[in-house]
């Protein structure tokens, strides 16, 4: 029988699971320290260990590194309530197999054991230990489902030196987690350059890419060294790598392949060890299939991808990212706004936001300048947000904005309509767990058409 080991300061939560998991069939032992659970997860019969981040005494990232010190292959599933980039990061870095969030989700902690112990079965146990990253890291903000799962692929690829392709429409921080990705790096000391392929022309990007010689062409007064030889064994982010030409591509192609490239004008190749990202807001398969963008590039450059979901699609991520965001505002501006009424709230939770995170920002910055108080008022939002907001929400009759629960109920209901009441897609559209969507089910009182509920 598969023994389980829980490690948590909270008696309730060590009881609900201990419940769970031996109803699921385990075998259960639990503690409540990292001194009382050491010794414990070194005995042989330990199959996994459970465990939360804050303990008393040596915390769980402490105890993380003890257990991969003297049993690699044992995994370990660390829970928190901290819902953040750098713990995330420091978890997955330090050997744990998944990070799974507080309040626990039990269907989300199923699938994280089945999955570690599936791969225990195939022999392919997680023993590569590596420091968690310090410092420096670019704060990214998320409480979602989506923006977890990122946090993750962000501290998974940051492993290794593979190229990953980044996902996402204009504004949604593909150049944010980039940088988190290399901060999270080994190679976090070097450098991190990133060229913009859309905002050059051809011969200009190319040069700024692979450098030239002097008399490589008028102007050319002398030798320049291009991005590629300047990042060094550093992290080079191409973005809208859509962008680039085809002879471009065929260049790129060839660092990727053979790590070798031409400078403009000359005849000598030079080798690069440079480590690869890009990004693209555009579907490359389509671009691929039009003819628009090589193949074989496509496949090189996707090795390991990461998709960033639109900001409408995880409004749940709205006020903590309010948060961060007037944090930044302030300091910039020297401004001193303390509090976001509940109507800013309600109009920026029913705005589409085309622009994402980016158009967030600029909308809360032109809102702190015009706002004379120390509260964000609902007159100090840009008139195309309050007009949009009200024009997609406003019924006959009804001249006050909806609040946020009635925004979330009208959304989840929009959503299981959209999806023919598939709950999988919905969860994966609304970002939330299937309990949380079944609670709210239940809490709005939705009814689902007589058809299959996925």
């Amino acid at each position: 029988m598969t023994h389980i080991l829980i490690i948590d300061d909270d008696e309730a939560i060590c009881r609900t699971l201990d419940f769970h998991l031996k109803r699921q069939g385990f075998e259960v032992s639990y503690t409540h320290t990292a001194e009382e659970g050491l010794p414990m997860a070194f005995a042989s019969d330990i199959d996994a260990v459970i465990s939360d981040i804050r303990l008393p005494g040596r915390d769980g990232l402490a105890l993380l590194a003890d257990i991969k010190a003297k049993r690699p292959a044992l995994p370990v599933i660390i829970m928190t309530a901290f819902h953040d980039l750098d713990t995330t990061v420091a978890a997955m870095q330090g050997g744990a197999v998944d990070y799974v969030p507080k309040p626990i989700d039990l269907d989300e902690l199923d699938a994280a054991l089945e999955c570690v112990l599936a791969r225990g079965r195939t022999g392919s146990g997680d023993d590569l230990v590596l420091r968690a990253a310090e410092g420096g890291r670019p704060q990214m903000v998320g409480n979602s489902f989506a923006m977890k799962e990122v946090f993750k692929r962000i501290a998974l690829v940051a492993q290794s030196r593979v190229t990953v392709l980044i996902l996402g429409e204009s504004g949604t921080g593909k150049e944010l987690v980039a940088r988190a990705i290399h901060q999270a790096s080994a190679e976090r000391s070097l450098p991190f350059v990133a060229i913009n392929c859309a905002a050059l022309v051809e011969t200009l990007l190319e040069s700024e890419m692979f450098g030239h010689e002097r008399g490589a062409f008028t102007g050319a007064v002398s030798a320049h060294k291009g991005k590629i030889e300047q990042v060094g064994e550093g992290t080079l982010f191409l973005d809208e790598i859509a962008e680039l030409s085809p002879r471009l591509q065929g260049k790129l192609l060839r660092v990727l392949e053979e790590r070798e490239y031409t400078p403009v004008g000359g005849s000598a190749a030079k080798k690069s060890k440079a480590r690869f990202l890009a990004a693209t807001n555009v579907n490359l398969l389509e671009r691929v299939a039009e003819g628009g963008f090589r193949e074989d590039l496509y496949y090189r450059l996707n090795v390991a991808s990461i998709d960033l979901p639109p900001l409408r699609d995880r409004r749940g991520d709205l006020v903590p990212m309010v948060e961060f965001l007037l944090r930044k505002i302030n300091r910039d501006l020297r401004r001193t706004i303390r509090k976001v009424s509940a109507e800013v709230m309600a109009c920026l939770a029913g705005y589409d936001w085309p622009g994402n995170v980016r158009e967030l920002e600029n909308v809360l910055m032109k809102a702190v300048v015009m706002e004379r108080g120390d509260v964000l008022t609902l007159s100090a939002l840009p008139a195309e947000v309050r007009q949009a907001t009200v024009k997609a929400t406003e019924q006959p009759g009804q001249k006050e904005l909806p609040s946020l629960r009635e925004m979330e109920h009208d959304h989840i209901e929009r959503v299981l309509v959209n999806t023919g009441w598939h709950k999988g897609h919905a969860c994966d559209i609304l970002g939330i767990s299937r309990p949380k969507l079944e609670r709210r089910i239940r809490e709005f009182g939705l009814k689902s058409p007589k058809q299959s509920d996925g």
